[in-house]
């Protein structure tokens, strides 16, 4: 399936588009938020007309340039039912339309525009129509995406929370930083491509354009009993070049990759593929042992063995070559970080690597980026810096004074500002939005801070590690942390903020709360909602299969209640399930009420009784999950506590649950008023 066959499909299966949730908290809290910002990153520039224009009223969408017509039609997807009509438009002929809707339109169109260049947008709303001007397509997308949030946000300063307006305006607005991204690391912790398409999707909705993919990885011996043999590493690519390389736990294919980097282009996100060597090459070494180090551990590639660069380069050929290279992106990341600098001539063969592998991927016509330490790994060979960017992660690593004097270009991905490990009890586990938001800039580097708008730097990331392999954290744990960091980074990576009090931070704060992850997706389940039905097994709770980006469940926090009519369950039995996880009403292994998700099985201590009927409640946050059973606590499963192999050291495993609401399973018990709300 490709990226337009994707977008159609998704046409089809969505009818409406409801942001946010209902209810009369809802209502309270949108009452306190007057005079908000209309979107996230805020607009550089907006002059106000009077008046505002019903959403409704417009019935067609037009656009005169071919290369905008994925543009146009993500925007009919994203806009209420009944969608508008798609009408191409070309020569400047005038589009007829219904009746009373006459001159009812959204137009699109490319001009060339120097004052907004390459990714800006001129967006004006008047009762006559609405129109998006832009030299790119990219330029035109973000226009549609700041229309789309101003239409999900619209009743913030209405008094009628139903009413859906737009305010008359003129919006002139482009970015500061050409680079406003995350990175992901998918080598320590596998995330199927429907959520790699879902988070494009919600980046892509708050104009981040860059998503870096981190391939491969390893953990740490010290919860596998010391043992390297033992650790887990992956490398997630499907590989011809080296059969049996590829992670049998979860990995892409190359068609499938491709396919999904193409997609994102048309979302306006750059995908950035990383392959890191030669540290965090467990996943290699453990593959052709011959390659490992003899002087550090077996995670370091051996730099002194002349099978090493060939083999480097057989990945990069794999990839990055041929007439339709699997990378089918401008750029690539080498990794390079966190080498051992111990021997001298060592760090030298470590600096003519990097050399190496940048000319290597220039000559696929690429632009390499590396993660630095070329501060940490002092030598004498140089590194040329044209056309070469850094990842600069960590000053010790890569000094970023020094770096700018050697004429790098910096994408700011500071560990102590932008790092998150989740469960891991170091770096962040949530991001601090608040500091970011009121101090954080892409020129800030831990302690350096270069001039407002510094040409070398490039722009900022954050950045989503999963160094402990064995912490129970799920794909929904890491989106609930990764969403309001991709908002607070988007906003300080668009244009930075003038007002950064904390009244200012309050309002942004609580308006960003409300924002949803955007159109094509649902990862914090705010559409996933349920009252008082009946519960049927073997049926379809909400769409059918087909589109890859609803994946129906409810996100945090939430309760789900219902009645249930016990019947002799047998193990394995499922309540309702989803293609991310799966809640028991007996576990296939010991037959409690239990779920299962990313490979884990958790389980209450509780199993049903055949004849009895009794009202279950399950409350779920991201730290875990309660059950009540006719209104009394059954058991609360928190973060469990593990010891590594020494009896000293210990790891948390998140017992959590973002629950499914796709499909029922084929139970016998009956089940009655079943409800799902956050």
């Amino acid at each position: 399936m490709n990226h337009k066959t994707i977008l159609y499909a998704v046409l089809l299966a969505l009818s409406t588009f409801n942001f946010l949730p209902s209810g009369q908290a809802q209502a309270e809290q949108l009452s306190t938020l007057k005079a908000q910002p209309l979107c996230i990153p805020g607009v550089q520039e907006m002059k106000s007309a009077q008046g505002t224009v019903e959403a409704e009223k417009f019935a067609a969408i037009t656009y005169d340039n071919a290369s905008l017509e994925f543009v146009a039609n993500y925007l009919s997807t994203a806009w209420e039912a009944p969608a508008p009509l798609l009408l191409p438009r070309g020569g400047g002929k005038k589009v007829s339309h219904r009746g009373d809707l006459e001159g009812a339109t959204i137009s699109l169109s490319l001009k060339p525009d120097k004052k907004l260049g390459e990714e800006g947008y001129r967006l004006a709303i008047s009762p006559k129509g609405i129109t998006i001007q832009a030299t790119t397509p990219r330029g035109a997308l973000w226009g549609a995406q700041t229309l789309l949030q101003m239409k999900e946000t619209s009743y913030i300063n209405s008094s009628s929370i139903m009413q859906k307006s737009l305010p008359c305006c003129t919006i002139t607005d482009k970015p500061d930083y050409p680079i406003r991204g995350m990175m992901l690391d998918v080598g320590r912790k596998f995330f199927p491509m429907s959520y790699l398409y879902s988070l494009v999707n919600v980046m892509s909705y708050y104009k981040m354009n860059c998503l870096q993919i981190h391939l491969n990885d390893n953990g740490f011996k010290d919860i596998y009993h010391d043992k390297w043999d033992e650790t887990y590493a992956a490398f997630r690519m499907e590989s011809d070049y080296f059969p049996g390389l590829t992670a049998i736990d979860g990995s892409y294919s190359k068609k499938e990759m491709r396919e999904f980097i193409r997609y994102a282009e048309s979302m306006g996100v750059e995908i950035i593929p990383e392959i890191d060597a030669p540290a965090h090459c467990l996943c290699f070494t453990q593959y052709r042992p011959s390659l490992a180090s003899k002087d550090y551990d077996p995670a370091h590639l051996d730099l002194r063995n002349p099978e090493v660069v060939p083999f480097l380069d057989s990945l990069y050929a794999e990839y990055l070559g041929g007439p339709d290279p699997v990378f089918c992106c401008p750029r690539f990341h080498i990794g390079t970080d966190e080498y051992s600098n111990k021997d001298k001539e060592v760090v030298e063969l470590f600096r003519k690597l990097i050399v190496h592998l940048c000319d290597k991927v220039k000559s696929y016509g690429k632009q390499p980026i590396f993660w630095g330490s070329l501060t940490h790994a002092k030598g004498e060979t140089p590194v040329p810096s044209d056309g070469v960017w850094i990842s600069l992660w960590h000053n010790g690593y890569a000094q970023p004074v020094d770096m700018r004097k050697q004429g790098f270009h910096m994408i700011s991905v500071n560990d102590h500002h932008v790092y998150i490990v989740p469960a891991a009890g170091y770096y962040y586990d949530y991001l601090n939005h608040k500091w970011l938001y009121q101090h954080w800039v892409p020129e800030l580097m831990d302690k350096e801070r270069f001039e407002r708008l510094d040409p070398y730097v490039e722009g900022g990331m954050f950045a989503v590690w999963n160094d402990v392999i064995k912490n129970g954290i799920s794909v929904g744990d890491v989106h609930d942390r990764s969403l309001p960091a991709i908002q607070v980074i988007a906003e300080k990576c668009w244009h930075g903020l003038a007002d950064t009090t904390d009244v200012a931070w309050e309002k942004w704060m609580n308006f960003a709360s409300l924002l949803s992850d955007g159109p094509l997706t649902d990862e914090i389940g705010r559409k996933s909602m349920i009252s008082h039905i009946d519960l049927k097994p073997n049926t379809t709770i909400f769409n059918p299969k087909g589109s890859p980006f609803n994946i129906h469940q409810l996100g945090y926090p939430y309760t789900v209640e219902f009645t249930i009519e016990w019947a002799d369950e047998k193990p394995g039995t499922v309540l309702c399930t989803s293609e991310r996880s799966t809640f028991y009403l007996s576990d296939p292994v010991k037959g409690m009420l239990g779920f299962s998700r990313d490979g884990y099985l958790f389980n209450f201590k509780y199993r049903g009784k055949a004849g009895k009927k009794e009202t279950l409640k399950l409350e779920g946050d991201n730290k875990g999950i309660t059950l009540y059973a006719d209104g009394k606590k059954v058991e609360r499963l928190d973060p469990d506590v593990l010891y590594k192999h020494d009896g000293k050291g210990r790891y948390k495993i998140m017992r959590t649950l973002i629950f499914p609401l796709q499909e029922t399973g084929n139970f016998r018990s009956k089940i009655t008023n079943f409800s799902a709300h956050r």
